[in-house]
């Protein structure tokens, strides 16, 4: 049972639409975005669902709107995974603000762990009655079944009010009233001017851009935290003087994006590298001249010394 799981763990792969089929199909509620389970309860519940009893249901509140009830549906989960001895931390301030691609990857990790629970099977498992236990779940009710009263109240604001209640006649018959109201598109709730089915891929797409630009963000943080940890490991005194910390500040700190750039360190580095060999071939050359001197040195005497190695022959006979 993986209770921790490395960035590129095939988990963190599995689709939206993927995740949003399992919740649904598990829990039997009705989401259409993963960004909505950013209250928490749905992550509970999941837990709820393949650890039977594990879960205080009564301290869920499912009808969360406000931080502080998330942030408690968010505790109550991380004492089950402290219960259970799960060490996955989890992010209650980024979950809360409902970011979906942050939701995503706390879904995705959920989908994974209860997938690892007896090989991701539940038996025996009501989730609508366990529902019934929560604080709240008028909410719920609405989630589970799709709404019908949107497409009749756009329809009764666009009416026109008559005025007193008569009949208006004449030629003011064809003038629109001054109390009509015109439905605009909303992004809160109200009512749209879009067909459902056509709003629905909006709102996809919409998610879908939200997704890609948090992961760009997210994308980029990154590297620019590698690319700093770069620079002050060059600024270390004992090494940046060296050329090849020289070609890597060039590159870092240059302010277009030259092509050149790269050739050009390449080259103040193999420089380098041919003065060095250079130098190394010059002191082996002094060092082996140094070694014919002294060879030919020792076999050279001088007049004193042949003089006194004959007077030391001489003595001995």
């Amino acid at each position: 049972m993986a209770t921790n799981i490395g960035m590129m763990d095939s988990a963190y792969f599995v689709g939206r639409s993927e995740i949003l089929a399992w919740i649904n199909s598990t829990l039997h509620l009705n989401l259409s975005k993963v960004e909505e389970a950013c209250t928490g309860a749905v992550q509970c519940q999941l837990m709820d669902a393949v650890h039977p009893g594990m879960v205080p249901m009564h301290k869920v509140n499912f009808d969360a709107k406000n931080e502080y009830e998330m942030i408690q549906n968010h505790k109550v989960l991380q004492d089950v995974f402290n219960k259970l001895k799960i060490t996955k931390h989890i992010e209650v301030n980024k979950l809360i603000k409902g970011r979906p691609l942050d939701n995503l990857e706390f879904m995705q990790w959920m989908k994974r762990y209860c997938d690892s629970v007896n090989g991701g099977l539940i038996h025996n498992y009501n989730p609508a009655e366990r529902r019934e236990a929560c604080k709240d779940v008028k909410e719920l009710r609405k989630k589970s079944a799709p709404s019908q009263t949107s497409t009749k109240s756009s329809a009764s604001v666009l009416k026109p009010f008559p005025h007193n209640g008569r009949r208006t006649d004449g030629p003011h018959a064809s003038m629109p009233s001054q109390f009509t109201k015109v439905a605009r598109p909303s992004s809160s709730g109200g009512p749209s001017v879009y067909p459902e089915p056509e709003h629905t891929v909006f709102e996809q797409q919409i998610t879908e851009l939200k997704l890609t630009v948090d992961s760009l963000e997210k994308e980029r943080d990154f590297y620019f935290a590698k690319l700093r940890d770069i620079e002050i490991l060059c600024q270390t005194p004992d090494i940046e003087k060296l050329p090849v910390v020289e070609a890597i500040k060039r590159i870092l700190y240059s302010a277009d994006g030259d092509g050149s750039l790269l050739a050009d360190a390449q080259a103040m580095i193999s420089q380098h590298q041919h003065q060095v060999e250079a130098l190394g071939d010059s002191q082996k050359r002094k060092c082996i001249v140094n070694a014919d001197v002294d060879a030919v040195a020792s076999n050279i005497s001088s007049p004193k010394q042949r003089f006194s190695e004959a007077s030391d022959v001489h003595c001995s006979e």
